[in-house]
């Protein structure tokens, strides 16, 4: 397998102490962002967008192992465990922007 180069979690970092990491993820539409892996367990905030999906790698170890696409409903919140080895995609018309909590053990 060739070695791959995982990217960020999110587009910026916009707060981090000893037990958070916050990210903003903005991608335009038809945008994809950095194949990137969650190592800790997270909360993704949906703030904007029509419709998002995530492009699992086949060797990630998140709960998401299929390609799925989904609704953007802004303000909804999402715990989503370590382990997911990804790409997320604007599969919809509008910008997507999502906030992600990163939460350190």
């Amino acid at each position: 397998m060739t070695e791959r180069t995982l990217g960020g979690v999110g587009t910026k970092v916009v707060f981090e102490n000893d037990r958070v990491r916050i990210w903003e993820l903005k991608l335009a539409p038809g945008e994809k962002s950095d194949v990137h892996r969650h190592d800790l367990d997270h909360i993704l905030v949906l703030v904007s967008g029509d419709r998002i999906a995530v492009q699992p790698e086949p060797d990630t170890g998140g709960p998401y192992k299929d390609y799925l696409a989904a609704d953007v409903i802004p303000g909804m919140a999402v715990f989503v465990e370590r382990g997911g080895v990804e790409t997320a995609i604007n599969v919809g018309d509008e910008p997507y922007v999502e906030v992600i909590v990163e939460l350190k053990d």
